[in-house]
């Protein structure tokens, strides 16, 4: 047993350096002290925007210092006890090994997130499918499933828009995930997800498919100049509505944004100023715009490279089977899970590692 201890306190300790020298941790420590002279300035605040980007990037680069250092602790620890040879101090030890084994490889993963926009928060559009009443139902409860995995980790999210469903359910959510490299640990969510259950719906208690498509988005930075013309703008003003059409408030406050050149159309209607509806809806139609920009570079470099053409957008990724047995199951890295009531309640993280993991292979392959 004491073999077995040490042998995996030497692979967690060479896991967990292999991680200090990718991350950086004494670049890390520069990099705060800069943000911290920074955010220091009286004159930043002046600049809301670009005072939100210097505190927001320095909380993210503090907890990353902090997930380390006290990562490093509590190995630290526990070689210690192992080191004292008491049995008590071991039997301790060996049971706080899993959760630390755990957490470190939870920040592995987090090691592999280098893409460009991958730091950044995440706009998540969620769109009803194939499958009518029941595919509306599905976007609400995926609606909820995210929301959750968010509340799990203590993220904040807001809800720009949703659209409700004639009968039950929702035709379309788009809402924010406010959390350091929330674009990043789940832009692989995108694309269109699959449901099969009994239907609530059918009095003659018939299976049903369904589906609904999940689209990820990084939120847009005053860096990246999306430079967006007025003039190639339609904003139509309405009035908000909840389910069954009645009114949420009694003014025009809801606006809809129609990108005239491209055709992307986005609405807000969850605040109840017209202007914060108008600028929550410029943030989503920015992200769009970005994400369209970024997808129309990677496919010209594609094609000059002679590169494989990406089909994977508007194909399935995922199964959750309710009926006739109990079953979710990603396609793509073959994960699964029979606790469907808790991956529909939020806990997806060992189907989002495992899709980090399966993204940055895929694209080292590619490169």
């Amino acid at each position: 047993m004491a073999a077995d201890f040490a042998e995996e306190l030497k692979n967690l300790d060479a896991t967990l350096t292999g991680i200090e020298t990718v991350l950086d941790v004494e670049g890390l420590r520069r990099r705060a002290a800069e943000l911290e002279r920074e955010a220091s300035d009286p004159d930043l605040w002046s600049d809301q925007d670009r005072a939100q980007v210097v505190t927001r990037r320095l909380s993210s680069v503090r907890g990353d210092i902090g997930r380390v250092e006290g990562l490093r602790r509590r190995l630290d620890d526990v070689g210690a006890a192992f080191d004292l040879g008491d049995e008590d101090f071991m039997a301790e030890a060996a049971e706080q090994l899993p959760e630390l084994s755990k957490d470190i490889a939870a920040l592995e993963v987090r090691t592999l997130l280098s893409g460009e926009y991958d730091e950044r928060d995440a706009i998540v559009q969620l769109s009803a499918g194939a499958g009518g009443v029941d595919a509306a139902d599905w976007t609400a409860m995926l609606l909820r499933m995210y929301t959750r995995w968010a509340e799990r980790h203590g993220y904040g999210t807001e809800v720009y828009d949703t659209s409700e469903a004639e009968e039950a359910g929702l035709k379309s959510a788009t809402f924010l995930i406010k959390a350091p490299y929330a674009y990043g640990t789940l832009r692989s969510e995108h694309g269109v997800h699959r449901l099969v259950r009994i239907s609530p719906f059918d009095n003659q208690n018939r299976r049903q498919t369904s589906f609904a498509g999940v689209e990820i988005t990084p939120v847009v930075e005053l860096s990246d100049h999306v430079d967006i013309d007025d003039k190639d703008l339609r904003i139509d003003i309405f009035r908000s509505s909840g389910p069954g059409g009645q009114g949420v408030n009694t003014t025009d406050s809801a606006v809809r944004i129609t990108h005239l050149s491209t055709g992307i159309v986005v609405t807000c209607q969850n605040e109840r100023s017209q202007l914060q509806n108008k600028a929550a809806a410029m943030v989503v139609l920015q992200a769009k715009l970005l994400e369209r920009r970024r997808a129309e570079e990677a496919a010209e470099k594609q094609r000059l490279t002679g590169g494989p053409q990406d089909v994977s957008f508007g194909s399935q990724i995922r199964n959750y089977v309710l009926h006739p047995y109990q079953m979710v199951k990603d396609l793509r890295t073959e994960v699964e899970t029979s606790n469907t009531s808790g991956v529909l309640d939020g806990e997806i993280d060992d189907f989002i590692d495992a899709e980090i993991r399966w993204r940055r292979s895929a694209e080292s392959t590619a490169n």
